[in-house]
């Protein structure tokens, strides 16, 4: 072969290997984003999102942040551009992102996109959302972790739930997710994980993944036990009626720490960690 064939053989590999490494994903919107190569410059606006993408072992990529990520450790030191629904649009393009990744309700998608700012809208609201998140993100981020990654978490809810004694079963849960109070309902991702722990969530299907309730509604139920962050348990035995709640009238409520409760709402890499804290929470109330 002569040293023009060998020229042209090397560029077209070249051309090969580039062309391996772009990818096209469609996100939330049924768009397909083209990526011309993996982004080396992501922004996120989600926390779920920021967690994924450290968990496939990409967070040296971040350069930005909304103002709730706050997991792992070193992404506290990174900028925040502002709340996820609603961020800072200039401090994002100042930071010159190969991509952004933000929820479905953000109000800055189409505006990115008229900078010139490549967009990927993910937003998982269930366990099977997440192993698809974590999927595509996978294939954006041109990391072959993915499939680990959500085999480690569904190991280890399973795990958690082999945990518990046969006595547990059936013990009637209430997951409040803030004080208002807005509850995690039986096809919401927590109550996905609740069910997967072999107990019954009082807020049907029905209602919606969260809905806000009538607090009457919780009454009426009479849960066994509660689950609740700290701040939002102040003064709950205060509320109208709520002395009377099984739950509260033999103390049965757990009352998860700041750091807990990010774990507990957040739908991504950290959902093995939170079914152990609804398992411990279930070990030592429902005994």
């Amino acid at each position: 072969m002569n040293f023009l064939a060998r020229l042209v053989l090397a560029g077209a590999s070249a051309t090969l290997a580039l062309a391996a490494q772009a990818v096209v994903v469609t996100d939330e919107r049924g768009v397909d984003v083209d990526l011309p190569k993996p982004p080396q410059r992501i922004v996120t606006l989600l926390p779920s999102l920021t967690e994924s993408v450290c968990t496939l072992g990409a967070c040296e990529r971040l350069v930005g942040v909304d103002r709730y990520s706050n997991w792992p450790d070193s992404v506290r030191a990174l900028p925040q551009v502002g709340g996820g629904i609603d961020p800072n649009v200039e401090a994002v393009v100042a930071l010159k992102p190969d991509v952004v990744l933000l929820a479905k309700s953000s109000r800055v998608t189409e505006r990115l996109e008229a900078l010139g700012l490549k967009v990927l809208v993910l937003e998982p609201k269930s366990h099977a959302d997440v192993r698809r998140v974590l999927d595509v993100l996978g294939k954006v981020l041109g990391t072959n972790d993915a499939q680990r990654v959500w085999g480690a978490i569904d190991a280890s809810v399973s795990a958690a739930a082999q945990s518990l004694p046969a006595g547990v079963r059936d013990t009637r849960v209430y997951f409040e997710v803030n004080s208002t109070p807005y509850a995690a309902g039986e096809v919401s991702f927590i109550g996905e994980t609740l069910a997967r722990l072999g107990v019954r969530n009082i807020v049907p299907a029905s209602l919606g993944p969260f809905p806000k309730l009538n607090p009457e509604f919780v009454v009426r139920a009479n849960p066994d036990l509660i689950m609740v962050g700290e701040r939002s348990a102040q003064g709950m035995e205060q509320r109208p009626g709520w002395a009377g709640i099984r739950a509260v009238r033999e103390g049965r409520i757990c009352r998860f720490t700041a750091a807990e409760s990010d774990v507990l709402v957040r739908p991504g890499p950290r959902m093995g960690e939170a079914a152990r804290l609804m398992a411990r929470c279930l070990q030592e109330k429902s005994t």
